[in-house]
């Protein structure tokens, strides 16, 4: 069975371990003549690499993209393109004393009762390295969509880490890139700097949640029932390394809300139907609606961690481990640009898968 891909249109299968040669993405279906080169890339994954501030694990990774087929002279050809990054920092040893033990929190244990082998140096295909290739083919994604649908803008950023939130008072899109936590709360990212670093300094790690936003999305991409939008954006998240909750606009806070608080009403503006608010996330009935599409994951601790922990062998005894070498304190800090590549790869097969059926839209208002 392959397990190892998504998308319907836009077609994605990543491969490649934490501690191996080198990790990528297969992507199929691209369209043919989209603009493209390994800087246009490049820049998505260094948003992602490891080793750019102290709240970051500190392996030392350039994740150089490499396009190795489907592009020629500049552009997409229409044939599956191939996108390779080398593996140059692992430090494998890291890994020997946990090679019996499973770490509490970790697939390890899952992958070995699974297929009776598991590659423990970093934990292979279960390693957050993995997601590398996402951004990598999301990169890709970004430019197609910029062709297709020009208006489009994605952003992700944080908006909790362990207990405390942003102030969503203080909410600035230009303050996303201006810190390490990716989030528009300037007091947020002070406040969490502190709290973080205490926690790094301790051996401990912790949880946090992502949004990501997609706006200037035409309405009418999805489809029911089963190609939902939000289904297919809910699948793209989960299936993030250490991701354990997605929600789409209010999420699980819908069940909270009266239908009169959660309506969102609808007028006629200049440019067509406006809302009075978005708790539908920009999605009703699997489709767009034309607002932002606004989508939200939990990310767990990491595992590997100084603190001892109990735990068992492969052999059934009981036992305590620690996790040494180079690890994330907040993986959801690298996450952010994760989430952006899986929501522009998710667009986009969505705009194709569109295209294909409809063309443009059928219904028209007004």
């Amino acid at each position: 069975m392959s397990m190892n891909s998504f998308g319907h249109l836009f077609r994605v299968t990543t491969w490649g371990e934490s501690h191996g040669p080198a990790l990528g993405a297969t992507v199929d279906g691209c369209p043919p003549g989209i603009t493209i080169d390994e800087a246009m890339i490049q820049q998505w994954l260094d948003k992602r690499k490891p080793g750019q501030n102290k709240f970051t694990t500190q392996r030392r990774e350039p994740d150089q993209v490499k396009i190795l087929s489907g592009v020629f002279e500049g552009q997409t050809t229409g044939t599956p393109v191939q996108l390779m990054i080398e593996n140059t920092d692992q430090r494998s040893k890291d890994y020997g004393d946990i090679m019996d033990k499973f770490r509490p929190g970790h697939a390890d244990i899952t992958y070995w009762q699974k297929y009776g082998i598991r590659d423990y140096r970093g934990g292979g295909r279960s390693s957050a390295r993995e997601t590398a290739s996402r951004v990598a083919a999301g990169g890709l994604a970004r430019e197609a969509i910029r062709q297709i649908a020009p208006n489009v803008q994605i952003t992700g950023y944080m908006t909790q880490i362990g207990p405390h939130k942003i102030d969503r008072g203080n909410f600035d899109w230009s303050q996303i890139e201006q810190n390490p936590f990716w989030t528009p709360d300037a007091q947020a990212a002070e406040d969490w700097a502190n709290y973080l670093d205490v926690l790094r300094k301790s051996g401990n790690s912790v949880g946090a949640i992502v949004e990501v936003v997609a706006r200037g999305v035409p309405a009418g991409i999805g489809a029911p029932v089963y190609a939902k939008l939000d289904t297919d954006l809910a699948a793209a998240m989960m299936s993030i390394n250490a991701v354990k909750g997605v929600e789409i606009g209010e999420g699980m806070a819908a069940a909270e809300l009266t239908g009169e608080a959660n309506a969102d009403e609808i007028f006629m503006g200049q440019n067509g139907p406006q809302y009075s608010s978005n708790h539908a996330g920009g999605i009703l009935g699997g489709i767009s609606t034309g607002q932002d599409i606004v989508v939200r994951f939990a990310v767990k601790p990491t595992s590997s961690i100084l603190t001892t922990r109990k735990t068992i062998t492969k052999s059934g005894e009981e036992t305590e481990i620690i996790t040494k070498g180079r690890h994330d304190p907040c993986v959801g800090i690298r996450a952010v640009p994760v989430g952006e590549a899986m929501m522009a790869c998710v667009i986009l097969d969505h705009l194709l898968l569109h295209r294909g059926q409809i063309g443009e839209n059928r219904g028209r208002i007004g």
